[in-house]
């Protein structure tokens, strides 16, 4: 259990006030809250938009944003506040992201409850855990990850190449591409079940055979999506309770 210093408070007593107030949010201070039709909204990234309407049976109203905004976590963290802020009705709302760059630190609402995946981003959630990821890392930490998420709304590199070739020289888009990659040995297509890759093996394929990468299929899960949904909410979920902050502490296992 984290403990926090006497001194803090006499330092910053409002901020540690929070923190502790934080701390209770996964330690269960608070009877944690039911999954009811017309009390639960779903904000995800639109990468995962496939495996979210797989798993999310009883019709959750979801609000998808845009992938771009992992780009610039500040960016990031103002829209997802916008959209939290936006949800009038219900009293959950389940969060379709990670730690993302800690584009979610800082983020609140003061009337409901924030349900967060403990996991570092989309690849980890989409592996099933933070453990299966890092595993993945050991074994191959050259690793470059596509789903058909990605592809469809992401710009990898061998995409970004072929925008760079509109704005600089031949020579030039291909440096700049092939210094974004120096040092990955390996494409892996991640197949999470909640659709068909056919179509999108042909894309991964294309950027592997550009960069000279091996390409590999690597099995994925949606289970913790399915948990999510279903109110199963263990170690790998944050439970933030209303009018609380989420912070960078409460990520770590």
């Amino acid at each position: 259990m984290r403990r926090f210093p006497i001194g803090a408070f006499a330092r910053n007593p409002r901020s540690a006030l929070r923190g502790l107030r934080s701390l209770g949010t996964f330690m269960g201070t608070k009877k944690k809250p039911s999954l009811r039709v017309g009390q639960v909204n779903i904000i995800a990234c639109e990468t995962i938009d496939d495996e979210v309407h797989k798993v999310n049976r009883r019709g959750f109203p979801c609000h998808f944003l845009e992938h771009g905004l992992h780009r610039t976590p500040d960016l990031l963290r103002e829209r997802l506040q916008e959209a939290i802020s936006q949800a009038k009705d219900g009293e959950v709302i389940l969060l379709g992201y990670g730690l993302c760059s800690n584009g979610v630190i800082g983020l609140r609402s003061p009337d409901k409850w924030l349900i967060i995946p403990r996991v570092d981003d989309c690849i980890s959630l989409l592996l099933g855990s933070r453990k299966a990821y890092l595993e993945h890392f050991s074994a191959e930490p050259g690793t470059y990850y596509l789903t058909k998420g990605w592809i469809e709304h992401g710009k990898n590199p061998y995409q970004q190449y072929q925008e760079n070739l509109k704005k600089y020289d031949p020579e030039t888009a291909l440096w700049v591409a092939k210094e974004l990659l120096k040092n990955y040995t390996r494409v892996a297509l991640i197949d999470t079940s909640a659709y068909n890759l056919n179509g999108y093996r042909s894309q991964a394929k294309e950027m592997a055979d550009f960069f000279g990468l091996r390409l590999e299929e690597v099995a994925g899960t949606i289970e913790l999506l399915h948990n999510l949904v279903r109110g199963k909410w263990g170690r790998d979920f944050l439970v933030v309770e209303p009018g609380a902050e989420v912070t960078e502490a409460m990520f770590r296992f």
